[in-house]
């Protein structure tokens, strides 16, 4: 189980059992609490049960995090083609942009802008939620859901 909040814009904290870990979209930053201090840019990381790989894009780093089979982009409002191709199958997708969410088709977006202009777009309702937890792949919902935390 695991659980995902947004406390800033641009911010994503993933917090499991072993950890807790924060993605900052706009400084293009991990930190985890490390004696090493924040990772910095693209590359691929383990910390505690979440497996990271960093991905360099002309418009700044996106992430994949993986927690069990659980595949999470945090991509915030970068909707390059070559980043989305390279970025694959996300079944969370942490984003303000509508066209992402269109070509990576994720189960669940959590949503990190526009809530009102995602939601018009995608012609659904958000669900309001302090923070979203999932317990594990199998319990992905079965068609589209967008969160909006706060």
């Amino acid at each position: 189980m695991f659980e995902i909040e947004c406390k800033n814009p641009g911010e994503i904290i993933l917090t499991t059992k072993k950890t807790s870990i924060k993605f900052n979209v706009a400084d293009e930053t991990i930190d985890a609490n490390l004696d090493v201090g924040k990772i910095v840019g693209p590359g691929e990381f383990e910390i505690g049960d979440v497996a990271i790989r960093g991905l360099d894009t002309k418009n700044g780093t996106a992430y994949e995090a993986i927690i069990g089979n659980v595949h999470i982009g945090i991509i915030g409002n970068n909707e390059e083609a070559a980043m989305l191709d390279e970025l694959g199958v996300s079944d969370v997708l942490c984003t303000t942009s509508v066209r992402a969410v269109r070509e990576v088709e994720p189960k669940v977006v959590i949503a990190m802008g526009n809530v009102d202009g995602m939601v018009t777009e995608l012609k659904l309702a958000p669900k309001l939620e302090k923070k979203y937890k999932l317990k594990n792949f199998e319990a992905l919902p079965p068609t589209l859901e967008v969160i909006a935390l706060n």
